[in-house]
């Protein structure tokens, strides 16, 4: 892959999560009711620094879940002849709380049915909303986010990648050529 550009640094993806924080305490009453879930890898650091805003915001903590959705994807079969299953037992109870998916790039909308089922094997939310950074379009399901950091139109053959320290060793959006 050769990268074409950088479409966010670091800056412009904290000023993209803060304003993603605060719509979703302006949209819920009750803070205390909302459960963040992370898909792992790089929704976990989008989900925690969303629950970091959200604490700066109202004084809240809201709980984080890390959801691994390996065997939870309709192309498992594709993606390994072993997957390896990552604990996905959320220590927060889900039932009756508004739970808000929390990703990276939303693509084809596959990562998102299959974190929608894997929560739905967790327990029963009152409701479930989708958080992304970067919605890049080319959706293959009815699958629509609730908040969005930045809308990147891309073709087909280009790929988002976002960054975070604690991973890449860097934060910021890139776009590659495949």
């Amino acid at each position: 892959m050769t990268k074409k550009k950088e479409i966010m640094d670091e800056a412009a993806l904290k000023r993209a999560l803060t304003r993603l924080s605060y719509e979703i305490v302006e949209k819920h009453e009750n803070i205390k009711d909302i459960v963040l879930v992370g898909i792992k890898t790089r929704g976990i650091p989008t989900a925690n620094i969303l629950a970091s805003n959200i604490e700066n915001h109202t004084g809240v903590k809201v709980p984080i879940c890390e959801l691994d959705i390996t065997f939870y994807r309709d192309d498992l079969s594709t993606v390994a002849d072993m997957p390896e299953l990552k604990n996905s037992k959320f220590e927060t109870e889900i039932d009756k709380k508004d739970v808000i998916i929390a990703d990276d790039v939303l693509y084809t909308g596959r990562t998102a049915r299959a974190a929608i089922e894997a929560i739905f094997a967790q327990g029963r939310p009152n409701r479930i909303e989708l958080a992304v950074l970067v919605d890049r379009g080319h959706r293959e399901l009815p699958i629509r986010p609730d908040y969005i950091g930045k809308n990147i139109p891309t073709s087909q053959n280009e790929v988002v990648k976002v960054n975070f320290k604690e991973i890449d060793g860097q934060t910021n959006v890139e776009l590659y050529e495949k």
